[in-house]
């Protein structure tokens, strides 16, 4: 097979990486369990590229991000569930209902308006999908209802405590003023300590969760994503830290070798160094 632009080339490929006896051993073995971690992984090396600016990478790691699509797409088929098709028959029929702003009479709407209304679109959606549901005599789609409802459970620790935080302000439990976040990431701080002192494992890892959340909460106030912004500081870290190994490997010694101090030093090289590139 060669390669071709045309979706349908992929889903043939896949389709003869997962046929019996012909197909791909491992491929063939796989699940929607086996899967699925695959597939978040390839969604974070799709921000990574975004993060870094590379097309070229992005380009690779859009493709692999399909793959993931297509191979969920066609163990459905095999299943009798759905095919691809049915994939794009339902994100495209979605986009259409949720945007009656662009296809249908809504016009003119500012963005928090547009915003305001896919919220409502996307509870009446909810709504239908689980009347559906129960005149079928199928279990609901989710155990958690109410405001907080629809916040899946995977996503990494900071983006759902962010996505939980949107949702409980859409209903009007949240602060109006940011230096209310900083006196209660304050008071949070000052728990740690106590629970540091008291010495108490389980506390303490409670307490560390209420300060990242009340640090998320300012995060959110402050219009700032706080995996975004942690991945910042990791890539920060990451080269800060390579310089201070790089200035000690000219001397022949590597960090457990050298003191804190003298490291700390090569750090604030390191910072002024970046600053000055800046």
């Amino acid at each position: 097979m060669d390669a071709s632009r045309d979706i349908a080339r992929l889903i043939e490929i896949m389709a003869a990486l997962r046929t019996p006896g012909t197909g791909c051993p491992w491929d063939l073995e796989q699940s929607f369990a086996t899967i699925a971690p695959y597939t978040l992984e390839e969604a974070y090396e799709v921000a990574d590229a975004i993060a870094r600016a590379d097309m070229g990478d992005l380009r690779e790691e859009l493709g692999d991000l399909l793959l993931q699509v297509v191979f969920h797409a066609r163990m459905a088929q095999e299943d009798g569930a759905f095919d691809f098709g049915g994939v794009v028959e339902a994100i495209t029929a979605k986009l259409i209902r949720r945007h009656p702003h662009v296809f249908g009479t809504a016009r003119n709407l500012s963005p928090e308006a547009v915003k305001g209304l896919w919220a409502e679109i996307k509870a009446q959606e909810k709504r239908e999908r689980a009347q559906a549901r129960a005149a079928a005599g199928l279990p609901q789609e989710e155990a958690q209802q109410g405001a907080l409802a629809g916040v899946p459970l995977p996503l990494p620790a900071l983006t759902r405590a962010l996505k939980l935080q949107e949702k409980a302000s859409r209903v009007g439990f949240d602060w109006n003023d940011a230096r209310q976040v900083l006196a209660k990431i304050r008071e949070e701080t000052q728990e740690v300590a106590e629970a540091l002192e008291e010495g108490g494992t389980a506390a303490i890892r409670d307490e560390m969760g209420d300060l990242l959340f009340a640090v998320v909460n300012l995060a959110r106030h402050a219009g700032v994503d706080p995996e975004d912004a942690l991945r910042g500081t990791n890539d920060k870290f990451t080269r800060r830290f390579g310089h201070v190994e790089e200035r000690l490997a000219f001397s022949g010694r590597r960090p457990e070798q050298a003191s804190l101090d003298e490291m700390e030093a090569l750090w604030q090289e390191a910072k002024l160094k970046e600053r000055e590139g800046a």
